[in-house]
């Protein structure tokens, strides 16, 4: 396996990178097909946050790159407005990186 590194893409219906008035089962049927381009690019979709009211959402994945990332939304036809590389900073991981 690839090393792999944390992802967080985002999409916003004011730049037209999210549907307007998407409902729930929408979504839902939307990201079993989203989890299938994952699989083929080597992504690990991890969790979708969607705000539908909002017009919102934020996918957090693990990848070999961004690149993967982009392929796997390209597969799916869904743009995004960026993909950033993030770092996991809950308690837990910052006990373990902190000096004895």
């Amino acid at each position: 396996m690839k090393p792999m590194r944390f992802f967080i893409d985002t999409h916003d219906t004011a730049s037209k990178t999210f549907p307007a008035g998407l409902a729930p089962a929408d979504l839902e049927g939307f990201i079993v097909k989203y989890e299938e381009a994952c699989r083929a690019e080597d992504v690990v979709l991890l969790r979708v946050h969607a705000g539908l009211e909002a017009g919102r959402a934020f996918c957090f994945t693990m990848a070999p790159d961004a690149d993967a990332v982009r392929r796997a939304h390209e597969r799916v036809g869904l743009p995004f407005e960026e993909i950033t590389e993030v770092m996991t900073a809950t308690p837990g991981d910052t006990f373990f990186r902190r000096a004895a």
